[in-house]
Parts: structure tokens; C-alpha cells; sequence
């Protein structure tokens, strides 16, 4: 017999995936522009001029250094790199020895939940939460829990989060900025939220331990600041991907901090190694190492993103529709004009809107919309969303 889990996985491919290939089948028959597809979140900025630059430079080292595998951890002198960037960032104290290499923040977060659960365990997530959270928690044996968070703002419900907590808790994973409301979480809410959990990593006699997700830390907009949580929270582990500031998703680059503060450092530090070699990830890509370690501060024209959020929430407003200003990330998180929000987004693709419905997030009754498109798939798209209220009204 096969695994019936995996194969429930493989049969059926994420809600996002799937209006993105319905998306590519209708530019075939109508055309690409009378198609607004808002499904996938794949940066739609060019990388910045230093990635090519780093390309470039790169392929003129010797082949078999530069497709050489690395250790496991990755190059030591671009775990350095990285590691005094972010001391000079957010007045941190890593070495290279505080830093995995990884294949993208995915592999980071599945990583970090296969070192730290065991069956029976549980991992607290805030909803709206980036779906396969669920397929990496139950992988690992654990339970995920989901914390409603407060519609008004879309920030944590510290309340849920309480009646929540327990015994069984092995971590939280925050978002932020998150995907897909585009919230970003306050200084004052990270406080509260490590004060209750040093208050609860007590009581129970072990760590919970706080996952940081961070892929979208570089794309925030009006000023608005992102706290490092390292520096809120000793327990916390924290998951970075180039895939978004550098623009580069499919190249699969990315990074764990790995605190040496961490309650029972000597142990988790292993245990993430382990679950790395368990899981099949030999090293990260070693020639995007090098361009990370190049580029380890730039980003592309996050200004970009900005006016798209602008032009869409302007938009929406205007038609009558209710959403809350993303503060970072690249979607837009809206209220569907039904309770049923695929049903909604099915009756949004008669307009040729793709459209992601909230189920799989942990928050029915909204759309995510992801504005990291052209501009002018913005702007053509605003009759078709007027003829969609126009339908329900």
C-alpha cells in the first residue's frame, strides 16, 4: 500500500495552483491581458541589477567549485555574511554558526517543525495563515491550532491565543508581514505575545518555541516597522527567503537563525541538521548561495508594489468593496460579497477575475488577491470587479 496521506496530497494540488493553471488555460483562449489573474504570489519586479552582476561574476569561477557541494549548513563564509548583516540590521550577536542555509523558506519551516515536534505535539498558527502550514504540521505528527485573529484588524486575538496555549504546545509560527492579509504585526502585540509565552514556557517546565516567518520582511510600505523577534523572544527561531526582496522564487535560497540563546541551543541546533538530512535537503543551492552572500542587502523596486496597492485598494473602495491597507507582503486581503468565498470566486472567474478564496487560510468569507502584476492588470480589471458588485447588488 502507498501512503494514503501523500497520495491525498499529490492527487489534489492547492486551491492557489489550481486557479493558476485554469488562469493560464484562459489567456490561451482569450488572451493574457483579458485575463486578471491575482492567484499566485510570484514577484512581478525584476531582480535587482546586482543579482545579474553576481551571475555573472560567479560563472567565471572554476566549474568545480562553484556546482561543488557545500556543507550541509552551507558555505561558511556566507553564513558570515549573513549573519553580521543582520548584526548590523538589528543589533543581534550571530556567527556563522548560527546560521542554516536552506532551499527557500519553505524548506526552513518544515525544517524548524521536524527538528522541534513530536507526535502529539501541537504548533499554534494565527489565521490567515499560508496554507501549507497544515501539510508541514501533520507531516511532522503534530496538531495544528488556529487562532482566529480580530476581523476589525486581522492582528492576534489574544484571547483565542490563551485558551489555546497548553501543555502540548511546541511552537508558534508568526507571519509577518503576512500572507495573506498584509498585516504586519506591532511592536506592541510581539511584546505581549513573548511575555505570555515565557509566562507559559514556565508553567509548563519547557520551551514553546516561536517560529519567525519572514519571506516578506523587505516589502513594507509608509514606514511601518517589522520587529526582529530575536530580539523580543529568546526561544525563537527565525525563517528567511530571497525568493521575494531579490525576486527569486524559483531559485530556491534561503536561511534558519539559529539563536545560541535558544533554550537547549546544544540540541536544537543538531536536531535542525537532522531533520534537514532526514528530509532530503543535502545543501542549498551553492552557486545562489554565493549570490546571496553578493546581494545580501538589496532588493528590487518594493515602490512598485506600493502603487499597486494604492491603485487596488483605491479601486475596490471606490466599487464598495471592504478591505483593510495591506501594510506589507503583496495581497490584499478581501471580503467576499457572500459567506461562500469560493463560491464568490467562482462567480468572479464569468469575469475573467481569478480570485483565491480564504478557506484554505483558516478565515472563510474573504479573497486574497495577490497585486504583484503589472500595473495595467490593475487598472483594466476595476469594470470587471464593478460588474461583479454589480451582480450581487
Amino acid at each position: 500500500m502507498i501512503s494514503e496521506a501523500c497520495y491525498e496530497l499529490g492527487s489534489k494540488s492547492s486551491v492557489i495552483r489550481e486557479i493558476f493553471a485554469f488562469g493560464l488555460k484562459r489567456k490561451e483562449e482569450i488572451g493574457a491581458d483579458n485575463v486578471y489573474d491575482f492567484s499566485l504570489g510570484n514577484p512581478s519586479i525584476p531582480a535587482p541589477a546586482s543579482v545579474r552582476k553576481a551571475i555573472l561574476e560567479l560563472l567565471e569561477r572554476p566549474a568545480e567549485e562553484l556546482h561543488a557541494y557545500s556543507p550541509a549548513s552551507g558555505d561558511g563564509k556566507v553564513r558570515k555574511v549573513i549573519a553580521e548583516s543582520l548584526n548590523r540590521r538589528f543589533g543581534e550577536s550571530f556567527t556563522a554558526e548560527h546560521i542554516f542555509m536552506t532551499c527557500g523558506a519553505a524548506a526552513s519551516l518544515n525544517i524548524c517543525i521536524k527538528a522541534l515536534v513530536n507526535p502529539g505535539d501541537e504548533v499554534i498558527v494565527f489565521a490567515p495563515f499560508f496554507p501549507e502550514y497544515r501539510c508541514w504540521v501533520e507531516a511532522a505528527g503534530a496538531k495544528l491550532q488556529v487562532v482566529q485573529p480580530r476581523l476589525s484588524d486581522f492582528r492576534i486575538d489574544f484571547h483565542a491565543l490563551e485558551e489555546l496555549l497548553g501543555p502540548k504546545t511546541k511552537a508558534v509560527i508568526v507571519n509577518s508581514p503576512n500572507n495573506p492579509s498584509g498585516v504586519v504585526y506591532p511592536p506592541e502585540d510581539i511584546r505581549r505575545l513573548a511575555d505570555l509565552l515565557k509566562e507559559k514556557s514556565g508553567e509548563y517546565g519547557a520551551p514553546i518555541y516561536l517560529i519567525a516567518d519572514e519571506p516578506y520582511r523587505e516589502i513594507v510600505y509608509d514606514g511601518t516597522e517589522v520587529p526582529y523577534l530575536t530580539r523580543y523572544y529568546r526561544d525563537t527561531l527565525v525563517c528567511y527567503s530571497y525568493s521575494k526582496s531579490l525576486s527569486l522564487p524559483g531559485e530556491r535560497i534561503g536561511y534558519i537563525v539559529i539563536p545560541g540563546r535558544l533554550t537547549e541551543y546544544g540540541r536544537v541546533s543538531p536536531a535542525i541538521a537532522g531533520a534537514a538530512r532526514v528530509l532530503g535537503f543535502v545543501c542549498a543551492p551553492v552557486l545562489f548561495q554565493q549570490v546571496a552572500a553578493m546581494c545580501v542587502e538589496d532588493t528590487g523596486d518594493i515602490s512598485a508594489y506600493k502603487k499597486n496597492r494604492d491603485l487596488l485598494v483605491k479601486g475596490l473602495s471606490e466599487i464598495g468593496y471592504s478591505c483593510i491597507a495591506p501594510q506589507g507582503a503583496f495581497y490584499l486581503f478581501m471580503k467576499a460579497l457572500e459567506p461562500d468565498a469560493c463560491a464568490f470566486c467562482e462567480r468572479a472567474k464569468k469575469y475573467d477575475l481569478l480570485l483565491v478564496p480564504s478557506d484554505d487560510f483558516g478565515c472563510p468569507g474573504y479573497v486574497r488577491i495577490a497585486y504583484c502584476v503589472a500595473e495595467k492588470t490593475i487598472v483594466n480589471s476595476m469594470p470587471a470587479f464593478q460588474r461583479l458588485m454589480e451582480e450581487y447588488r
